[in-house]
């Protein structure tokens, strides 16, 4: 009998969500159901074979149809793809600042590598299931362009940058992210990935959680980026298991061992690199940083060392706190990313947990009980653990 009931297998109560739910295996039936809209259904085969009629029902307030974007109209937006709009460069393409010339609005534009994607059908098949996903803690898809080989991908524009930013690069007004922030971000993230994990028809497996991968809004509220990308770079898969291909791989340091081992992605591969994100968040250092001594370059493995010590999980907390944190709060939180860190996926805990356990770490206060569901979440024994890995360490 497992030691953390809150553990056992359940699915997320669909009450509680008031957004779209984008039902992807159904578009593959034969004939193709509608998507449906806030207020109307629109017909996925319509939208793929007139783009016309997308870029007009994207128009009206409220609509989730992902507009469709001219190759001429985005280069125009970036300059011709200038490096003075670079954001970001990765695996799968570059990240580049525009501004459309129709309304002015400022967005980021992800030029996907050329021969890399799907074929031009599904592609847009599955961008426009990609643009049905609302949820507070994703950056919204706006829109998509599919010209010859070209393929990009058009999101909102966060100003304020990547959580690693905040954790890892503090330079001029910024100031370090204090406890109770961290806390929020960590239950955000959490409740963006279990939108993806439960509401998601099929579920959305991120595979590429890190903290450069979190956007911030103006007020610190985290935003999931480039979820959905491994569906848009290779035929196949589904479910809640795949293999992906080697160029859509998660960033070293947050890789499950699965993955490293068997190339082998499942949704706890996801709670694996959640755990990782929530120790940058304790500690304020990075998943892999070569500038340290050996060994500390890898995170996880400078952790186990106090995973073994409850009593030293304080000296686990980021500098930049000056020990401004309930030290009850702390130890919960290394307690729970820990859990996500266990070598076998099936004893991590589900993400419909985590949201629950970050959910109170962040709003509760420093002295208020843990509730009774939440004890093994929790709850941290003062005796160490005689081997890392022994979830029994951190449930009663």
């Amino acid at each position: 009998m497992s030691c953390f009931p809150c553990f056992s297998s359940r699915k997320a109560d669909s009450k509680k969500d008031d957004v779209p739910i984008a039902h992807a295996k159904d578009i593959h039936a034969s004939p193709p159901p509608p998507l449906v809209n806030n207020n109307k259904n629109i017909p996925v085969a319509d939208a793929v074979n007139n783009k016309a009629e997308a870029h007009s029902a994207e128009k009206e307030e409220g609509s989730n149809t992902a507009r469709t974007f001219t190759f001429r109209e985005l280069a125009s937006a970036t300059k011709n793809f200038r490096q003075e709009c670079l954001l970001s460069e990765g695996g799968i393409g570059r990240v580049f600042k525009g501004t459309l010339q129709s309304s002015g609005q400022i967005v980021a534009v992800r030029q996907l590598d050329r021969g890399a994607t799907q074929g031009n059908r599904e592609f847009q098949v599955e961008v426009l299931v990609l643009s049905l996903l609302r949820h507070p803690n994703l950056v919204r898809m706006i829109g998509y362009c599919a010209d010859g080989d070209q393929r990009l991908l058009v999101y909102e524009y966060l100003p304020s940058g990547s959580l690693g930013t905040y954790l890892f690069d503090i330079l001029g007004d910024k100031r370090p992210l204090d406890w109770p922030t961290r806390m929020r971000i960590a239950s955000g993230i959490a409740q963006g990935l279990e939108y993806l994990h439960e509401k998601a028809n099929p579920p959305i497996i991120y595979r590429d959680l890190k903290s450069s991968n979190i956007l911030l809004d103006e007020v610190k509220n985290p935003k999931l980026s480039e979820y959905g990308l491994a569906k848009l770079m290779q035929s196949g898969g589904g479910g809640n298991k795949t293999n992906v291909s080697p160029r859509v791989i998660s960033g070293y340091g947050y890789c499950a061992p699965e993955y490293e081992r068997h190339g082998e992605l499942t949704l706890k591969s996801d709670v694996y690199s959640f755990g990782v994100v929530l120790l940058e968040l304790i500690t304020g250092r990075k998943a892999f940083d070569s500038e340290r001594p050996a060994n500390e370059q890898n995170l996880v493995s400078w952790a186990q060392s106090y995973f073994h010590d409850p009593k030293r999980f304080s000296d686990m907390a980021d500098p930049l706190l000056k020990n401004e944190f309930p030290v009850t709060s702390l130890n919960q939180a290394v307690g729970v990313a820990s859990m996500c860190l266990q070598e076998e996926p099936s004893v991590r805990p589900l993400i419909t947990d985590l949201v629950a356990a970050l959910s109170f770490l962040a709003t509760a206060p420093s002295e208020a009980p843990v509730p009774s569901r939440l004890v093994p979440m929790l709850s941290v024994r003062a005796e160490a653990a005689s081997e890392y890995g022994d979830t029994n360490n951190f449930g009663q």
